[in-house]
């Protein structure tokens, strides 16, 4: 069974966004970590509080988030579920007939992590995370 770890929402700029939404849900300043994750083309804020979210700023302007934003404009983006084995997880979910984003996992901010497709998930982009050993980002 998977929980929720985190919500990731795109922004225009993490610069507006971080202090809008830490003062919006009581966020403390030192409950942001700041990411850079040049594979995916993104810079990422994680607001960690009583739930987690992840703030997606485009770093690649022909990478995904980017294609996002000039879509649909900032928002929701994906949902993230933590695996405890997110090999055994990406194989399953393969097997089964699920639209993955990647062959294989892949390193993300806090661990190791694969993307379900849209079109198999109801709809909403879903990540799946294998967190870091320390359970923070890596």
């Amino acid at each position: 069974m998977f929980q929720l770890d985190h919500i990731g929402i795109v922004v225009k700029s993490l610069e507006e966004a971080v202090p809008l939404w830490c003062a919006m849900l009581s966020y403390p300043a030192e409950a942001v970590e700041y990411h850079e994750v040049p594979s995916e083309g993104v810079r990422i804020a994680m607001l960690t509080g009583n739930t987690k979210l992840e703030l997606l700023e485009a770093t690649d302007p022909a990478g995904s988030v980017q294609r996002f934003l000039e879509k649909r404009g900032p928002g929701l983006h994906h949902l993230c579920f933590e695996s405890g084995d997110v090999d055994q997880a990406h194989g399953r979910l393969s097997d089964a007939g699920m639209q993955l984003l990647s062959e294989s996992p892949f390193q993300g901010a806090e661990g190791r992590v694969f993307f379900i497709h849209p079109k198999s998930a109801c709809g909403v982009l879903t990540e799946l995370v294998e967190l870091d050993e320390t359970g923070e980002a890596g």
